[in-house]
């Protein structure tokens, strides 16, 4: 049986995605609704998955999310993803989530994490290897 793991690209130093948090994405709490950070965090993993192998991917699970904080208007979301994974034809991505709060006094605070699985498919919408092209001889 062949084995069909691959080597992940190492991790970036930035995140995948940046946004402000809006009065138009809370909860009748006053805190921004969790649905819409779930929306960012497949994003997040989506442009991690394209950066392993440019190729098209479906969202199969969210493994775990745990929600650590509450996040609040204003807040400035980043999202870090990082391949932990790549099979034949699934991509597991951890995805960390940052809120940078700029509210006396300003920090930052781990909010949300989660593990995502992608699937690569084809033009016919079935699964397809994924390939991990060299990075050009570089170090990886």
């Amino acid at each position: 049986m062949t084995d069909h793991k691959k080597t992940p690209r190492p991790p970036r130093n930035e995140p995948d995605i940046r946004v402000v948090m809006m009065p138009r994405d809370t909860n009748a709490e006053g805190s921004i609704f969790g649905g819409v950070i779930l929306s960012y965090i497949d994003q997040a993993a989506y442009v991690e998955a394209k950066r392993q192998a440019p190729l098209r991917y479906v969202t199969v699970s969210m493994k775990e999310v745990v929600f650590r904080e509450p996040v609040h208007v204003g807040d400035v979301l980043s999202l870090y993803a990082q391949a932990t994974r790549i099979g034949r034809t699934s991509m597991t991505i951890s995805v960390q989530v940052m809120a940078e709060r700029f509210a006396p006094p300003p920090s930052t605070a781990r909010v949300t994490e989660a593990e995502v699985v992608m699937v690569a498919i084809g033009d016919d919408c079935q699964p397809r290897e994924i390939e991990i092209e060299s990075s050009g001889g570089s170090a990886s």
